[in-house]
């Protein structure tokens, strides 16, 4: 079984290199595909000595990672950011969980960090995915080739094109939720603010599961922005008919 590991960037220069050196030891058994939003600092060229192909698209995590899925050979497609690290023993355990009836799955996360609100976050997110069946990209998606073209690849929406992914996956199997962690940066939860950061995800998807727009669900989350949420709006969402 060969693994494709694809990883989408963008101005990841200063992490790029040790994101890559992680993932040496795992090249005998699978190829690493760099595919990079048109970054405006030295990330392609700090990828290429330790990758297998480095690829140019336009920004967006869905086409960058539908892109690098085209160009994979793997059987097994790992959907990684640069800023998360695999645990040692990430390809065998994907490879003794990936059965018939289940081809598709992720891990579970830590965020690195000392804040020990960071734990109470990571296990809460994998908790919520447990529930729910559904991922978010930095508990790394993989999923076998077959299931990723069924499910009709990334929807190349400006954010939570994760989220879309795994509604769609989970209408051929279940999710293999995998208990290892895997280590995401908490580089955004202590820029910004942790607490104002967890309210402003919970906003995001709350705008985005009564319908809000993608491209501005992305500027407020790459600004970090908190906007209103107004009941009146949310109402008429739910309710149209009563609304008028």
């Amino acid at each position: 079984m060969k693994f494709s590991i694809i990883i989408p960037t963008l101005n990841e220069e200063a992490i790029i290199q040790s994101c890559l050196i992680d993932l040496q030891p795992l090249r005998n058994r699978s190829e690493i595909i760099v595919v990079d939003g048109k970054s405006a600092d030295n990330t392609r060229t700090l990828a290429a000595p330790l990758a297998d192909k480095v690829t140019i698209s336009e920004k967006g995590r869905g086409k960058q990672m539908n892109i690098g899925a085209w160009q994979a050979t793997g059987d097994i497609l790992i959907f990684l950011h640069a800023d998360t690290r695999l645990p040692e023993n990430a390809l065998q355990l994907i490879q003794q969980n990936i059965i018939n009836t289940a081809q598709w799955g992720r891990f579970d996360m830590q965020l690195s960090g000392n804040h020990f609100v960071l734990k109470v976050i990571a296990c809460m997110m994998n908790l919520r995915s447990r529930l729910t069946g559904i991922a978010t990209g930095d508990q790394v998606i993989f999923v076998t080739r077959r299931a990723f073209e069924k499910a009709g690849l990334y929807p190349e929406i400006s954010l939570m094109e994760d989220i879309a992914l795994c509604k769609a996956l989970k209408k051929i199997s279940p999710p293999i939720c995998l208990k290892a962690k895997v280590i995401s940066s908490g580089r955004r939860w202590e820029r910004n603010g942790i607490y104002r950061t967890i309210f402003l995800m919970w906003s995001i998807r709350l705008r985005y599961f009564f319908g809000a727009d993608p491209q501005m669900l992305d500027f407020l989350y790459t600004h970090g922005v908190i906007t209103q949420f107004k009941l009146s709006d949310l109402w008429r969402r739910i309710f149209p008919a009563m609304s008028e």
